[in-house]
């Protein structure tokens, strides 16, 4: 039986409950019993399916959506100071927790598997929640996407096991005490948190350093960072380190990834003995994902052979990969990617499934303060495809930065030989995209904004 709800949190109250993170956890706290509240900028799918499960949903940002009774106000990193039901929990003397704290909380007693990483966290957290839960383990889990089969980014489960996406971003992984924790890279990002590559190690040491005594970190044998993380987190007592990947030198190791259109086979070396299964996502990435998950797996002391069978069925994460339909023989497909090494990955990954057609995508670039730090790369991923639209920055929780727009990518683009153009007005991309898709290409809209609306609008179009 897990636990059941922390004291503090019997009456929490979310600002922001529709994310990602913040819905998850607003969902397992309904789930166990609690008297959940919140309130979001505007109605969702999200909002809709924690009303189901008897939590108070307000719409909009004001004082009076704060319960005189609230245990607490939860809160994320993107909440701004003078947020009205922030000040109004102060009024009342209301505790303030992080949700980084609500989710280490929901985590207490439990066999933790934390999962971070630059980028990969959301898939491969989404493949172990799918396989725990096809092996009957009834694990609880938190992610940072919804799930294409459940539908849903998060679940309270019986099982002694908590799946949980760690964010680095903010260093709010740092708050968790995982038995096993897999890291899948370590790069830059995240500029307005991190000024070097220094603080980042620092931060991810950290995180490693939480790992509880006789615990296991799961690595990258093959990316840069994390071969550099390994080596400064070695000498850390009573951890084991299980590294994996296409290098020789790793404990479980990929000997071959054969591609087969929109998923994958993969074969790896794990105590000696051969082990192939399906990934059915597309991509090198992807494979080597689920690899990770099958090392996390095993280091809890589930059987290899009954892992690999069941992250077979996995379909899939929203907004990672995911097709959205397919009209006048064009198939538009739908990715989350908006740092350049998340971008060249699903690009490479969809120039694969593409074969001879043409690959088209609509980028919306995140943040003004990533696009100053990492806009020329985002340009010169955009060269593997035929042909890209670009739209204007997506600001999320950031203000303006003078002279960062998107035409620093579309620069870097057209000097990389891509065909690249700006299309500042969103309402006319579907329209645009449309009129230059042919029988058999590929639409891939791409970004962490709300690109992702574009893709039943271009359906639209291409139908008429």
């Amino acid at each position: 039986m897990a636990p059941g709800i922390p004291a503090a949190m019997e009456r929490p109250h979310f600002i922001g409950i529709g994310g990602a993170g913040m819905s998850g956890i607003a969902k397992i706290l309904a789930q166990r019993g609690a008297k959940v509240a919140g309130s979001d900028a505007k109605e969702s799918g999200t909002a809709e399916a924690l009303r189901a499960l008897g939590a108070t949903v307000h719409i909009g940002h004001a004082t009076g959506h704060l319960a005189d009774d609230a245990s607490c106000v939860v809160v994320s990193s993107a909440i701004r100071a003078d947020n009205p039901e922030l000040l109004r929990a102060a009024e009342l003397s209301v505790p303030v927790v992080h949700r980084s704290d609500a989710l280490a909380s929901l985590m207490g007693g439990l066999r933790a598997i934390a999962v971070a990483g630059t980028h990969g966290k959301t898939t491969t957290t989404s493949m172990l929640a799918v396989a725990l839960t096809e092996l009957n383990l009834a694990p609880s889990y938190a992610i940072g996407g919804d799930l294409a089969g459940p539908g849903t980014n998060a679940a309270h489960g019986e099982g002694a096991i908590f799946v949980a996406e760690a964010d680095e971003s903010d260093r709010s992984f740092q708050k968790y005490d995982p038995e096993v924790a897999i890291v899948l890279n370590v790069e830059l990002d995240h500029h307005a948190n991190y000024a070097s590559m220094a603080e980042i190690y620092e931060s991810f040491e950290a995180f490693a350093g939480k790992i509880v005594p006789g615990g296991t970190l799961v690595i990258a044998a093959d990316q840069e960072g994390a071969v550099e993380l390994t080596e400064r987190v070695r000498a850390l007592p009573s951890l084991n380190v299980v590294t994996y990947g296409e290098s020789e030198t790793a404990d479980v190791r990929v000997h071959k990834i054969t591609p087969r259109g929109l998923t994958s086979e993969v074969t790896v070396i794990l105590n000696g003995k051969y082990l192939t299964f399906t990934v059915s996502v597309p991509g090198r990435h992807y494979a080597l994902n689920a690899v990770a998950a099958l090392a996390a797996g095993v280091a809890l002391g589930i059987p290899a052979h009954n892992l690999a069978s069941a992250l077979g069925k996995y379909t899939g994460v929203k907004r990672r990969l995911q097709l959205k339909g397919e009209a006048a023989g064009v198939q538009v497909i739908d990715s989350y990617a908006h740092h350049p090494t998340e971008m060249t990955a699903d690009l490479e990954a969809m120039r694969g499934a593409a074969s001879e057609a043409r690959l088209l995508v609509v980028f919306q670039p995140h943040l003004f303060s990533r696009t100053q730090e990492l806009g020329t790369e985002m340009g010169q991923a955009l060269a593997l495809a035929d042909a890209s639209v670009v739209l204007d920055i997506y600001p999320a929780r950031e203000d303006p930065i003078p002279g960062i727009t998107s035409e620093l990518i579309i620069d870097a683009a057209r000097a990389a030989g891509a065909d690249a153009t700006a299309v500042h007005d969103k309402a006319a991309v579907a329209g645009t995209i449309a009129g230059m898709a042919k029988p058999g290409d590929l639409v891939l809209t791409m970004g962490a904004g709300d690109v992702t609306e574009l893709g039943p609008q271009i359906l639209d179009h291409l139908s008429s």
